[in-house]
This record gives structure tokens, C-alpha cells and sequence, in this order.
């Protein structure tokens, strides 16, 4: 191509943004590619796991009556009824034909924070209503307050409530700069939520009676893909291995005493345990499935909230620099000093063992990498010239340090917080090897503890299948800030261009 044609634009291609071109580059190692793929899958499941793996039957049919109902809707909770929405609706949100004003077509990033706003805003509504209905709940309370529950109003009321306080409170959140699409998105938010909260408020207790009512024949059953729920258990059934079905011990004993193998009941279909059970009896397959989003969740929340106070203090500490940011320097210092392990067991031996607490917790100890990344980054850029005309133009200081310098010295902490969500994974691992997670919660690391059980005997598949789980998940997320970390590096990227 001459120096002619290049003058004319022939052959020029249109200059991309920072982050399209590192994405662009991330992209290209295989590496990244993988580990993309498994943390889809990973959050997959994490959002459909519910459907995809329950006890209770999409459908039951009362043979003697033709009534059907569907215990599985029934049976959901809250937040799993608002998760799987919004995995129906992100698809729709990446493919929306939504344009700048310029023409352009708005980009995945703005299209995910926007999808992440609504989730944040739907689990908001989902805590305030466990809350309310946790203390109406309690044996603390008078029974003139109590009896206030049993109303009719009660509940419809209360699930507006909690549903038009996480509007308030997220509202002012510039997602968008037209109001109205503001009001009109997060209306719509709001109005879903109270909907699915008034319907289910209160959750019957998990009991899983329809393979009883198969085998006697007065009811028949429709299964989703994975017809076992996390804490679904049978000791019977206790340390299949892959392969078996409820019918397996039956089987064994026949054959022990000589006796012809047992036919299933008319009507009763048993369905396979594919990855085999653990030592109460609980199939393995339905708690990885589940555990993806136990998984998925504490790493990423308990990251968020590691990034967010790490870069409002290390922008301080840059900004400022002096006193503020040798004082600073020095409570950094005193939390990275604190074991994150040792203080997550003293927590799970004194407070409730929750998961909220334990995402709060290591992410209230674990922001000093984000803070001394940001610290570096705004050291740097508070003397550019683009910093002083900011200040010579009177900007607030919020404005000069979140909207000016951010945008410029983030690049760092997200490439540390892909690593931070692959540690705070392998901390909730360990701590549910310790069983000091919470107990009715699916978790790899719990399913990993009973690989050996009482009396010693070791279960591969106990070992196997959550191992590889955490093992793939901690790579996916090491690999793919490896990979981040290589596309924004200046001196690779001046050699890609040379």
C-alpha cells in the first residue's frame, strides 16, 4: 500500500476505544478463550441451577381427579424466581438495538452494567424482604406484633415496601442520563419484584413425597433434566457411585442373598444418580450444579466490595499524598496483617454462619491490593495536565477523582480483582472443607470434605468432580487476568505494534 493511498484512508482502520482494543486482544489467546468458556458455564448454571436441578417435579397429575399442579413454581424461592428472570432477560439486553445519540451502537459493557444494576436492585428487594419477614418471624417480638403478619395486607404490603425501597435507594445511580428512562427502567424492576415477592413470601417446608406417590400409583410426575434437589437425602441411599439409582441397594442385597434382582413399581421410574451420592444421600450432581452459584457469588461480590473501598482510599491517598497518605499507608499495613482465614473462622465460630457475612468480611479485609494499585495509579496522574484543569475550573473533588483520574488508574485494580475473585473462591472452599459454612448450603468444598468418611474409606467421586470444579474455576479466573494483564501492558503493546 503507497504512502498516497494511506493519505487518502484507504486501508486506515477506525481507531478503537482502550478497552475494545485490550478485549480485543484478550480474545485472541486461547487461553482466555477457555477460561471465558468455563466461567460461562459456571455462571450458567449458577443462574438456572434451580430449574435445571430440583426435586419437585415441574408437574404432577392426581391420576383418580386429572388435577395437575406444579410443585417446582411453588417450591422456588424468591431470589431463585428473580435470578432465572434475569438470566431470560440478559440475552435480550446484549441484543437490544440500543444506540448513543451519535448513531453508534452502545457497547457490551454499558449493556452488562445495566443488567448488573437490575440484579443489584432485585437483590436488594430480596434482602429487605428476608429481613422484614425475619423479624415478624422472631420469638423476640410482642404478639400484638406478630399477629400484625397474619393479616392480609401483610404481605402484599410488605413486598411493595422492600420493592420501592430498593428503587429509592438505587435511583440516583446515573445508568442513564435521561430520567425518564431511569424511572422507566427501574419502575419496571420495582413492579416485578413486588410481584414475585408477594407470591412467594413464605416457603413450605422442602419436603419431596411425589416418589411415594408414583410407586402407589395415584400420581404421575413430570422431572426436570436433574430430578434431585441439593438437600433432597435418603440414607438409604447414601455413597452410591455414579451410575446407581434409588433401586442400586435393593439390587446389592437381592444379589448378596441369592434373591431375583427387584422389578421398579408400576408407575415409578428410577432416575439415575449421575455423579453418585455423598454420605447422607444428597446427589452430587445437584450440589455442584448449586454450588456454582455459591461459588460465582462470594467471589465476585466479596470482590466488588474489596474494589470499591480499596479505590476510594487509595484515590485518597494518591490525590492528597503527604500526611493523609502516610496515615493511610499505616492502616493498610495493619490490614494486611490480618490472616483472612483465621479471622473467617473466629467469625464463623462467634456470629451466625451466613454467607453474607463471610462475603462481607473478606471483602472488608481484602482491599489493600486494590488500594496500593490505586495509590500508584493517582500518584502519577495528579500533576497531568488534564488533573490541573480540572482544578483550575473548580470541578469538585469528587468529580476530579471518580470521573477524571478513575477512568485513567482503574486498569490495574480490575486486572488484581480477576485474581482476588479466584482467592476469595478458594477461601470459601476451605472454609466449607472446615464445615463452617452454612449447612443446608450447597458448596464444592463441603462435597470435597466428605471424599473420606467416617471410618476412612475414600470415594473418588466425592474427590473428582468438586475438586476439578474448584480447580477449573481458580484457573479460568488466574488465566483470564494473566491474559488482561498482558493485553494492557505498555511494553507488550508497543511491541505488538512495532
Amino acid at each position: 500500500m503507497t504512502g498516497v493511498q494511506l493519505m487518502q484512508g484507504i486501508g486506515v482502520r477506525e481507531a478503537r476505544g482502550f478497552w475494545e482494543e485490550a478485549w480485543g486482544q484478550v480474545l485472541k489467546q486461547p487461553r482466555a478463550v477457555l477460561s471465558l468458556g468455563w466461567i460461562g458455564i459456571v455462571a450458567f448454571f449458577a443462574i438456572f441451577a434451580p430449574i435445571i436441578a430440583n426435586g419437585h417435579p415441574w408437574t404432577i397429575v392426581e391420576v383418580s381427579s386429572g388435577i395437575t399442579s406444579y410443585p417446582m413454581l411453588r417450591n422456588l424461592g424468591p431470589g431463585e424466581i428473580l435470578l432465572v428472570i434475569a438470566g431470560c432477560v440478559l440475552p435480550a439486553i446484549l441484543l437490544w438495538p440500543w444506540r448513543k445519540p451519535d448513531g453508534k451502537r452502545v457497547g457490551a459493557g454499558p449493556r452488562l452494567g445495566v443488567w448488573l444494576l437490575m440484579m443489584a436492585q432485585a437483590s436488594l428487594a430480596v434482602l429487605l424482604a428476608v429481613a422484614v419477614r425475619s423479624y415478624f418471624e422472631s420469638s423476640e417480638i410482642s404478639p400484638e406484633t406478630r399477629a400484625i403478619a397474619s393479616r392480609a395486607w401483610f404481605v402484599p404490603a410488605a413486598s411493595a415496601a422492600c420493592a420501592s425501597a430498593s428503587f429509592l435507594l438505587l435511583i440516583w445511580l446515573p445508568v442513564f442520563r435521561s430520567w425518564a428512562a431511569r424511572m422507566l427502567l427501574m419502575g419496571g424492576v420495582a413492579a416485578v419484584s413486588g410481584v414475585v415477592l408477594s407470591q412467594a413470601w413464605s416457603q413450605p417446608l422442602p419436603q419431596f413425597p411425589y416418589r411415594e406417590l408414583e410407586a402407589a400409583g395415584t400420581h404421575r410426575a413430570v422431572y426436570t433434566l436433574v430430578p434431585y434437589s441439593p438437600t433432597q437425602r435418603a440414607t438409604d441411599l447414601r455413597l452410591l457411585p455414579p451410575g446407581s439409582d434409588p433401586l442400586t441397594p435393593e439390587r446389592a442385597a437381592a444379589a448378596t442373598a441369592g434373591r431375583p434382582s427387584p422389578e421398579p413399581p408400576p408407575g415409578f421410574t428410577p432416575h439415575t444418580f449421575v455423579a453418585g451420592t455423598d454420605n447422607i444421600g444428597q446427589d452430587v450432581l445437584s450440589q455442584l450444579l448449586h454450588g456454582c452459584r455459591l461459588s460465582i457469588t462470594i467471589g465476585l461480590v466479596s470482590t466488588g466490595i474489596a474494589v470499591l473501598i480499596g479505590v476510594t482510599i487509595g484515590a485518597i491517598m494518591g490525590y492528597f499524598g503527604g500526611w493523609v497518605d502516610m496515615l493511610l499507608f499505616r492502616v493498610i499495613e495493619v490490614f494486611m496483617a490480618i490472616p483472612v482465614l483465621f479471622l473467617l473462622i473466629v467469625a464463623a465460630a462467634v456470629l451466625p454462619k451466613n454467607t453474607y457475612v463471610m462475603m462481607a468480611i473478606i471483602g472488608c479485609v481484602t482491599w489493600t491490593g486494590a488500594a496500593r494499585f490505586t495509590r500508584a495509579e493517582f500518584l502519577k496522574l495528579r500533576n497531568q495536565d488534564f488533573v490541573q484543569s480540572a482544578r483550575a475550573v473548580g470541578l469538585p473533588l469528587r468529580s476530579i477523582l471518580f470521573k477524571h483520574m478513575l477512568p485513567n488508574g482503574v486498569t490495574p485494580v480490575l486486572v488484581d480483582a480477576s485474581f482476588a475473585v479466584a482467592a476469595a473462591i478458594q477461601i470459601e472452599a476451605v472454609l466449607s472443607f472446615l464445615a463452617l459454612s452454612p449447612p443446608e448450603q450447597a458448596s464444592w468444598g463441603r462435597l470435597l470434605a466428605s471424599a473420606t468418611n467416617e471410618v476412612g474409606e475414600f470415594k473418588w467421586w466425592l474427590a473428582i468432580f468438586p475438586g476439578l470444579a474448584i480447580f477449573l474455576t481458580a484457573l479460568s479466573y488466574n488465566l483470564l487476568g494473566e491474559a488482561l494483564r498482558d493485553a494492557i501492558d505498555p511494553k507488550l503493546k508497543k511491541a505488538r505494534v512495532a
